[in-house]
């Protein structure tokens, strides 16, 4: 099977004929086939978007309840076909079919949650005296691209269309090119639940061939994009030539603080799971983890028993605990890390197991990988591995644990874990994180807000502040004296 673009409500090969293979990280073997797009591609793409959102039967003039009926349907084919689904991103993608599932169960809650704020999006009156009356209405961007990354593929899909459609905008979703698949499933749900051709595209194909005409096409207004801050950079500079509207959601190093008055039991697994959960292939991982010094042996020693714990293999085996990283090239760039990490100085505490199974030999796994006495300046504490390795750093006081913290050029997340209000209270405040967590690791509630500070992003995600991203802003002056 080749699966096919979708542009304008039809399936359809590349102008080109140019496909791609999506592979299984788990084993290396080819799932299929599909379509990769060129620029023509994304002309035919845009116009069908532009066509939708400028003469309708979306856009501004288009009715919400209508577009928050056609979403509350679309949760539920999704539901109907989780396990469909999940499967699809485990082959894809590697992860553990368990967290696949609870992935697609969230993706519906969001298609769920934005439908109801279709009806909700209001304006106001500000007073400006008597002689006049000013309105401030609300109104969608317009043509918005979204591109995706490939850690959490249905997701991170989810997260973008879901509110770019409740808002009235029309879509072209560019997934990230090794897990296609789950992508394509959204256009067939939101074509059977009664999205009208044009409103939403999906253009497969790699950043080189698409990216960029995609992000300077005159017919865009709006770029939503997750991915590396690197890439980001990039889509910032070309997105502002025309002024485009941009929300970036890019990487991290997210600090996770263990002090000694924590339940530490549930800190050291917490710290543990904040950076080999999803193979570590995420962007708020825990990835630098600060112990509190008289604590220090113990947190290495019950981490490291964490660690060993964990079972490497096919997502779709019930008893894998860490499935493979998604491609060999980032497998060989993880291992280069703990390569360098090696290098460094750092003291390497635990390695784990590479699975030993005949037809897993060809997949791509890192195993857990801990190092402890690591100095925040070592380029493992600084730059975004994006794998399952942890940096254990030790702190002597608060004011340590927040200065070293805040050492970065990422402001992603961060965990705090004391059973003091106060401190917990006080370090969070310090902290210069989009997102804190109390005595918890990696909770993303789609109710609530999702975004970084410094070179971690620019705008947020989730919540109202989702829909928000895909609204303009407009102001009506009516003279009341003439």
């Amino acid at each position: 099977m080749t699966a096919q673009l979708y542009i304008d409500g039809s399936w359809t090969d590349a102008a080109q004929g140019r496909t791609l293979e999506t592979l299984n990280p788990a084993t290396g073997e080819v799932i299929t086939e599909y379509a990769a797009g060129s620029p023509a591609d994304v002309d035919r793409a845009v116009a069908a978007a532009r066509k939708a959102f400028d003469e309708g039967p979306w856009g501004p003039d288009s009715s919400p309840r209508e577009r928050a009926t056609i979403l509350f349907r679309a949760a539920e084919i999704m539901r109907r076909d989780k396990e469909k689904l999940a499967e699809m991103e485990t082959r894809d993608n590697g992860k553990l079919y368990s967290d696949a599932l609870e992935d697609i169960s969230e993706s519906a809650f969001m298609f769920e949650y934005y439908a109801g704020w279709t009806t909700k999006v209001a304006g106001s009156i500000p007073p400006v005296g008597p002689e006049a009356m000013s309105l401030i209405i609300k109104e969608p961007v317009g043509v918005a691209v979204l591109i995706t990354p490939w850690n959490y593929p249905v997701l991170m899909a989810s997260q973008k269309i879901a509110p770019a459609l409740a808002a009235g905008c029309t879509a072209i979703l560019k997934p990230a090119s090794p897990t296609p698949l789950t992508s394509l499933e959204l256009a067939r749900i939101l074509e059977e639940a009664g999205l009208p051709a044009g409103v939403f595209n999906v253009l497969n194909g790699t950043g080189s061939s698409i990216g960029d005409a995609l992000v300077t096409h005159p017919g865009v207004d709006k770029i939503s994009f997750t991915g590396s801050d690197e890439v980001g950079k990039r889509i910032t500079k070309l997105a502002a030539e025309s002024m485009k509207r941009v929300t970036m959601e890019l990487g991290g190093k997210s600090p996770n603080l263990v002090f000694s008055d924590a339940t530490l039991d549930e800190a050291y697994e917490g710290s543990a799971v904040g950076i080999f959960y999803n193979q570590g292939e995420v962007c708020s991982a825990g990835s630098r983890v600060l112990v509190e010094r008289s604590i220090y042996d113990e947190a290495l020693e019950a981490m490291s028993r964490y660690a060993a714990g964990l079972k490497l293999g096919d997502g779709m085996d019930p008893e894998t605990t860490m499935g493979p990283l998604v491609t060999a090239e980032h497998r060989d760039r993880v291992q280069k890390y703990i390569e360098i990490g090696k290098e460094s100085g750092a003291r390497l505490v635990f390695e784990g197991d590479m699975p030993t199974t005949p037809d897993l030999l060809g997949g791509y796994f890192v195993p857990p990988t801990i190092f402890a006495d690591v100095d925040n300046q070592m380029t493992i504490a600084q730059e975004e591995i994006f794998g399952p390795v942890m940096a254990v750093i030790p702190f002597a006081d608060v004011d340590e644990a927040i200065s070293i913290a805040n050492d970065s050029i990422f402001g992603l997340a961060a965990s705090v874990w004391t059973n003091d209000i106060t401190k917990a209270l006080k370090v969070s405040k310090a902290l210069r994180a989009g997102i804190v967590w109390i005595n918890d690791t990696q909770p993303a509630p789609s109710e609530a807000m999702w975004g970084g500070y410094k070179q971690s992003g620019v705008g947020r995600e989730l919540g109202p502040w989702g829909l928000e991203s895909f609204l303009e802003t407009k102001h009506i002056y009516v003279n009341l004296e003439g």
